[in-house]
């Protein structure tokens, strides 16, 4: 599998073509368009919205997307969206899911899936109607999507592999993506998921808001956190395979499927500022204390969907990478909080600080809004009593899907994955009273 070039930059004016010459001059829409193409627009944005935060891309294409046919209803029991489709009833508990099997390829033909098949929904809020709200999908996968392609017309999609590398191809070009790293894929664009090293497991954020973009810096100034030129665009490839495609559209909330008698990768050429995007979060540069106390992990924010209440975010992707802890007299893990926010967390590799034994990669927790949670006993402990020296996180990788709404999990996620760990509460329940009275 050939390595992939790229086009870098966070919401940069892009432009790419396959073939020299299939990108229109001076204009968008020429009345023939170079080489008998199709100029089609894609809009992430109401055409109104200021100029500053617009999103579109213009494509030059063998066939545009309306050649499709008539669409039908497509059954996945295991994918949700939103709240009306959460449990009945949310205890106001911390859960925690432990990682759950990948399919294996000695399954035989029955039990391949795909990255459609293999999605999983664990929690949702919201509504995709009402440009609110996210969902917090798992998954797995064991076949390559071939002839078949996904578009998601509810919300654009985070995808944070955890083992297994995906080749992701899209209208505007082809992104690798290996654990560390993560995708973001615009809502509308079609793509379908390759799994060039086997079976693969994984977190997708499902945004049904505000397109996610880089947070603003505030005091921390103009560098630091992520930075624009570490995301990497695709740049122009079109299949020239002929035969049927199978489209499966996410439209209100269903899956619907429909067949077309050609590839929907078929864009030659590309500009503009809408694009799927890979980052590597390596790249991440980490702020944090060099006096004391742990700061709040906004400073960990990657990316951001906000709100119509500014600072609380519709969606939040936080990351916990390796980093150097250095502050002085101060309990280095985060801190015993109830938070307004609502916390989905994952972790790719490693341990997480928090919870050195129970949480594991690939699994997956839930604090929900104004849940209390923290370090169990053990990281307690440790915590209290380790030397002050400088030492450093390292091989560790969790992040969050932080939201303002409060997420509601699924059936799935409560009863049939059979992964939910009823005992979580416990790894505090020794957290002893130590209070003395003077």
């Amino acid at each position: 599998m050939s390595e992939l070039t790229y086009q870098s930059g966070f919401g940069n004016e892009h432009a790419s073509e396959a073939v020299p010459g299939s990108l229109p001059l001076g204009r968008n829409s020429p009345q023939k368009v170079a080489h008998g193409l199709y100029a089609e627009l894609l809009s992430g944005t109401a055409f109104t919205a200021p100029r500053a935060e617009n999103l579109r891309s213009w494509m030059y294409r063998r066939q545009p997307s309306v050649v499709v046919g008539a669409y039908q209803p497509l059954a996945q029991p295991w994918l949700k969206t939103g709240a009306r489709e959460g449990a009945a009833a949310v205890p106001p508990d911390p859960l925690r899911w432990a990682p759950l099997a990948l399919p294996a390829e000695a399954d035989g033909a029955d039990a391949a899936q795909d990255f459609i098949e293999g999605l999983r929904t664990y929690a949702v809020n919201g509504d995709p109607d009402a440009q609110t709200g996210m969902a917090a999908h798992m998954y797995l996968a064991n076949r390559s999507m071939e002839r078949r392609a996904f578009v998601n017309a509810d919300g654009e999609l985070l995808i944070v592999p955890q083992q297994g590398r995906l080749r992701i191809t899209t209208e505007l070009g082809l992104l690798d993506v290996k654990p560390g790293e993560i995708a973001l894929i615009p809502r509308g664009l079609a793509f379908k998921v390759a799994l060039p090293d086997g079976p693969a497991r994984g977190y997708v954020c499902e945004n049904y808001g505000a397109a996610l973009r880089l947070p603003e810096l505030g005091p921390i100034g103009s560098n630091g956190l992520a930075n624009p030129r570490d995301f990497l665009a695709p740049v122009a490839a079109y299949e020239d395979t002929p035969g049927a495609y199978e489209i499966v559209k996410k439209f209100g909330g269903r899956l619907w499927t429909a067949q077309q008698g050609h590839t929907p990768f078929n864009v030659v050429a590309w500009h503009g500022n809408l694009a799927p995007y890979k980052y590597d979060t390596a790249h991440f540069m980490t702020i944090g204390s060099i006096s004391f106390d742990h700061p709040d992990p906004s400073i960990f924010t990657v990316l951001t969907s906000p709100s119509d209440t500014p600072g609380w975010a519709n969606v939040d992707f936080v990351i916990f990478p390796p980093r150097w802890m250095v502050a002085e007299d101060t309990f280095r893990p985060p801190w015993y909080h109830r938070n307004v926010m609502s916390e989905f967390m994952g972790l790719v590799l490693g341990q997480y600080d928090a919870k050195p034994e129970g949480f594991k990669p690939g699994g997956a927790s839930l604090h929900n809004a104004m849940v209390p949670h923290g370090p169990d006993t053990e990281a307690f402990a440790k915590a209290s009593a380790a030397e002050l020296k400088p030492h450093k996180l390292d091989h560790t990788l969790a992040f969050m899907f932080e939201t303002r709404w409060r997420l509601l999990p699924t059936e799935f996620a409560l009863k049939d994955s059979g992964a939910l760990e009823t005992h979580y509460a416990d790894c505090w329940r020794d957290l002893q009273d130590q209070f003395k009275t003077p």
